[in-house]
């Protein structure tokens, strides 16, 4: 399996995202640059220019129409994926750490950090998709806006209904929020013992995975908040995802960046993880990057899959033929 190396950001990863076509592959990072790839061949198509910080987080609707990008210059922007426009800014308080789009691309759900005497907010805003419109007639003012009380949220996203939306904490907590009322409707304050680094949803929003500093993945029921599977690793974990088509977890970290220069690479930890989801055992590792991966992204269909580093780069591995042919388990494998 050979990767396809994406040099295209001068500074480390914050988060990548595959469409749902999986054609295009989109990555932000800290030297304020959005690309856009094609997934097939690591051919880069163009540039999303206007963020004046580190861009932290990305998300790109289902027709492949919009992007929404939040950094930390404090705005958060929508783009014509096509044409790499900036259609409309809002502008908060302080940095955008999460933005995510519902199952029908109406709706926006945007994290902001708690930073000088500002709280933690997340915000819901409604999407003009009005076929005739270019998009640019947005609403400045959120639908519903919230303080989550307790410990800070890191991480979110819409769960299996719009009416719902699902955080990580700084605490490890899990949470669910009635988008409309701010209201918490149910928790796991024992889902991790640290801070969860990252949040993906299966393709129906009925489980997710989050990663922590606390070395674990979990996979969680949407509706309960249940921890139905663990990973345990001995590293901390900053992204997981789920695969489709095989039931494997990828899981990407390394220690933290701040302590890498004195070791090695076997003993940073710097390999993708390959996890089996029911049997929660390690089944393979990806190696390449040069220091902690700090986000994974799988293709829909489940062929290849894509890592972001601290290292600047962009690793995207088609499989090869064997994955799909390999039985790890035998006659235990579950047959598609």
């Amino acid at each position: 399996m050979r990767p396809i190396l994406l040099q295209g950001h001068e500074r480390s990863l914050t988060q990548i995202k595959f469409n749902r076509e999986g054609d295009l592959l989109f990555s932000c990072s800290k030297d304020h640059v959005i690309n856009v790839w094609y997934s097939d061949n690591g051919e880069r198509l163009g540039t999303y220019d206007g963020h004046n910080g580190t861009v932290w987080t990305i998300d790109v609707d289902r027709s492949s129409k919009y992007l929404v990008s939040g950094a930390a210059d404090n705005t958060m922007k929508l783009w014509e994926v096509s044409t790499g426009k900036c259609l409309f800014t809002w502008e908060f308080p302080t940095a955008v750490k999460r933005v995510s789009f519902n199952s029908t691309d109406t709706q926006i759900v945007c994290l902001t950090e708690q930073r000088m005497g500002n709280q933690s907010a997340l915000r819901v805003f409604d999407i003009q998709r009005d076929d005739g419109g270019d998009g640019t007639n947005q609403s400045l003012e959120p639908v519903s806006m919230f303080h989550p009380i307790g410990s800070k949220p890191t991480v979110c996203a819409f769960a299996h209904t719009s009416g719902l939306i699902v955080t990580g904490h700084e605490s490890g907590k899990v949470a669910l929020f009635d988008a409309k009322t701010g209201e918490e409707v149910n928790n796991n304050e024992r889902a991790h013992m640290d801070t969860v680094t990252d949040l993906q949803l299966s393709p129906d929003r009925s489980y997710f995975i989050t990663s922590s500093k606390d070395k674990t993945a979990r996979l969680h029921d949407t509706r309960t908040l249940r921890v139905l599977k663990t990973y345990t690793t001995e590293t901390p974990l900053n992204s997981a995802s789920i695969a489709p088509l095989k039931p494997y977890i990828l899981l990407g970290g390394g220690q933290d960046a701040m302590s890498v220069t004195t070791t090695s690479l076997r003993q940073g930890k710097f390999e993708t993880r390959f996890w089996h989801k029911i049997f929660e055992e390690e089944v393979g590792r990806v190696k390449g990057h040069f220091g902690p991966i700090n986000t994974l992204a799988v293709h829909p269909s489940g062929k290849s899959y894509a890592s972001g580093g601290e290292d600047g780069f962009v690793r995207v591995h088609h499989y090869d033929e064997s994955y799909f042919k390999a039985k790890p388990y035998g006659d235990l494998e579950i047959d598609d």
